[in-house]
């Protein structure tokens, strides 16, 4: 298993992307892995890695290039400088980078994300159509716009393309257990396939090992169903 730091350009300027390999040649079905409030940091990294692990090219891009080291001092305030517009522009940027890479199958790129990069997995699975998989953990927010944007990830919910599991914490408020009946009637509503999985006492970042609110056996269930999941949508499906 390699791993590297990519520059890719979006709009002409440079984002780092945390980019991990499986070992042999590929091609290899790929991962966008979607960071939290944090960045790309230790926990995002690990993830992308236990990916790589399982046979995934994982690609965890630096969502925060456009932001300046001052917007970054407050990692509290990160996300208010967040634009959903940039965000779609970022993402479809690494798909291209990973549908044109010669050891991944372009045809069989999933996303993943925790917390905001939950969020930006639903978002994501909503606006490109490339995405055969998606798994959300505790992405909240998903009823309000970011920066720019008209429309909220929610109001986007009929442009999923792809199947949705997505993991709430019991105790968390963002999303709340009310959010996620709402999620879970919209997508019912409009024919989506969806899978929603509550954790009992699991508060919100469930699965961040390096933040008081983790809580190994949510982590411990929901790791392998994300797995299971993915193998199924990104291994074993046939490609149209």
């Amino acid at each position: 298993m390699a791993s590297s730091w990519e520059n890719i350009s979006v709009g002409g300027q440079d984002m780092g992307v945390y980019l991990t390999m499986p070992d042999g040649p590929g091609p290899f079905p790929s991962v966008v892995v979607s960071q939290h409030g944090g960045g790309v940091d230790k926990f995002i990294r690990e993830m992308a890695d236990r990916l790589a692990a399982e046979g995934y090219a994982a690609a965890a891009p630096n969502l925060f290039h456009r932001l300046t080291n001052e917007m970054l001092a407050d990692r509290s305030n990160r996300v208010q400088h967040m634009n959903d517009p940039d965000i779609i522009a970022d993402v479809n940027s690494v798909v291209e980078f990973l549908r044109n890479h010669s050891s991944v199958d372009g045809e069989r790129i999933g996303i993943t994300g925790f917390c905001m990069g939950g969020r930006i997995t639903w978002l994501a699975a909503a606006t490109n159509p490339q995405f055969k998989a998606a798994v959300s953990y505790y992405g909240g927010n998903l009823m309000v716009p970011w920066g720019n944007a008209t429309q909220t990830p929610f109001d986007l919910a009929a442009g999923i393309n792809c199947p949705l599991m997505f993991h709430f914490g019991e105790a968390d408020q963002n999303p709340s257990q009310d959010d996620m009946r709402k999620l879970d009637d919209e997508l019912t509503r409009l024919g989506k396939p969806h899978r929603f999985y509550t954790y009992p006492g699991a508060d919100h970042a469930f699965m961040d090992y390096t933040t008081a609110r983790y809580q190994r056996e949510a982590s411990q269930i929901s790791w392998p169903r994300t797995l299971e999941f993915f193998a199924d949508h990104l291994k074993r499906a046939k490609v149209a």
